[in-house]
């Protein structure tokens, strides 16, 4: 099989992804950015906002994930989150709508220094992404 391995995204919905010829995978975890290739050692971490890429031999994509949690262990990726979407399937009216809710989220005098930390995480990713 060489140096790949296997991922799969799963939402609410459905199995979103999978694939078994990734190269490597970039995640917005909550410790960073992390890059995970084949024989990774074990992980269990959360994610933030932002984008995942997926590198294989099929080329490159990429995904606007909002939270979830990534498990890495003998060679299989597994994400499962609430909100996922291929970024070049999102049309920029989807974009701005979620642009606009994060924002009013982001006016509530009530919220915690977390939630407001990610909502900010997540307002940066989507305005690169518009």
């Amino acid at each position: 099989m060489g140096e790949e391995f296997k991922i799969e995204i799963i939402n609410p919905e459905k199995s979103f992804l999978s694939k078994d010829d990734v190269k490597e995978v970039i995640i917005p975890a909550f410790e960073g950015e992390m890059g995970i290739l084949k024989d990774h050692i074990s992980i269990i971490s959360f994610l933030k906002p932002g984008i995942i890429k997926i590198h294989s031999k099929s080329g490159e994509e990429k995904y606007y994930v909002e939270d979830g949690i990534v498990e890495f262990k003998n060679n299989n990726l597994s994400i499962l989150t609430s909100s996922i979407f291929s970024i070049k399937d999102l049309e920029k009216t989807k974009v701005q709508n979620l642009i606009k809710t994060a924002e009013e989220e982001a006016n509530k005098s009530e919220i915690s220094d977390q939630i407001r930390y990610l909502i900010d995480q997540k307002l940066e990713v989507l305005k690169s992404i518009n």
